[in-house]
């Protein structure tokens, strides 16, 4: 089967990429070692008493969508990652791990539809390009199968077909484990390590880097519901390059403080939405989100502008928190000159 290549995030990922109390990492420790101990009915409960407590925590989330496929309910594994997904789209891994459930029931364009969205909100996740990579391969087999059903004396066809099958086939019993491997500390935090038999996935992934602790703590935290930037560089940047990092900090700066005016005009008419969702639908999500924070904190960090005529990127760590959330990651802007207004027609988190 395909899902003897693809690989799902482990459950150490998420912890490390949403910075937390040193407890969240013994709670999921905890539910691994139920896991590999065979008591999953065990480990949801466990994560169900812990999500009554915090029913909007995505990283308990992602660990009840993980319990819930080790445990084969597939349907609800993929209902739990699909609302992580519509909830914090710049998460990769929940689209990661949502395809692979759907490689398991051989839908291969809702897979492939999902790893893409994984990697664009994280051009630099390995895991998600290898899976998208083997999907592919499966698209291949069935086109090439097709090819051939059509026309039998299509010669060139037969030789593509047998390599791709022989890439899918199955290793052999006894066969030599393949020589890159994840690393020994990745599959000990990992849940996959012990998966069960109807676990659509084998094995666990390196962890995603934890963001950077030190340069959080060198930095006061921002006031509730105020943006942060870190200092301009030394070098005195061009008019233009002022003027997109006025926009960016006008914009991060719109969002803390729940000004959705100011937010959403921050964006072009043209911006690409995720998931190409119709652009009141987006605004009706991040206005609900917004809206339902208590508080929101947005520290912008190490901010880098490029400026080519009428276009210009500006890249940066971004320091998010709201609520007891905390999520540290790099995050790019693309803008457009419109009149005398720099404005994001396209928004990147990872990388």
């Amino acid at each position: 089967m395909l899902t003897r290549f693809l690989r799902r995030a482990s459950l150490s990922v998420l912890v490390l990429a949403l910075a937390g109390p040193y407890a969240w990492a013994d709670e999921a420790s905890d539910v691994t070692q139920l896991l590999r101990a065979g008591k999953s009915s065990e480990a949801l409960a466990r994560v169900d008493q812990a999500l009554t407590a915090k029913p909007g925590d995505p990283r308990l989330r992602f660990l009840k969508g993980v319990v819930l496929t080790e445990m084969g309910k597939t349907a609800d594994a993929i209902n739990v990652f699909v609302k992580l997904t519509e909830d914090y789209p710049e998460l990769p891994e929940p689209y990661n791990n949502l395809a692979v459930l759907y490689a398991a029931q051989n839908q291969y364009d809702k897979a492939r539809a999902a790893l893409e969205m994984a990697i664009r909100t994280n051009p630099s996740y390995a895991t998600a390009h290898e899976n998208l990579g083997d999907v592919y391969a499966r698209l291949a087999s069935q086109a090439y199968s097709k090819a051939l059903q059509l026309d039998a004396s299509n010669t060139a066809v037969q030789p593509k077909l047998a390599l791709i099958r022989e890439l899918l086939a199955p290793a052999p019993k006894g066969a030599a484990a393949p020589a890159k491997q994840p690393p020994a500390s990745a599959k000990t935090a990992s849940a996959a390590a012990k998966p069960a038999p109807a676990a659509p996935a084998a094995s666990a992934v390196a962890p995603v880097p934890a963001p950077a602790a030190s340069a959080a703590a060198k930095t006061a935290p921002a006031a509730t519901g105020s943006a942060s930037t870190a200092a301009a560089p030394s070098a005195a940047p061009a008019p233009e390059a002022r003027a997109v990092e006025a926009a960016v900090r006008a914009w991060a700066t719109a969002w803390a403080s729940k000004d959705l005016g100011k937010y959403f005009s921050a964006y072009a008419p043209q911006f690409e939405t995720p998931g190409k969702k119709p652009r009141k639908s987006w605004e009706e999500e991040r206005r609900s989100r917004i809206l339902g924070k208590s508080r929101i904190e947005v520290r912008i960090e190490d901010l880098k502008v490029s400026v080519d005529g009428s276009k210009a990127s500006a890249q940066f760590r971004q320091d998010y928190r709201a609520d007891g959330l905390h999520v540290t990651s790099r995050k790019r802007l693309d803008l457009v000159k419109s009149g005398d207004r720099w404005l994001i027609v396209r928004e990147t988190t990872g990388g």
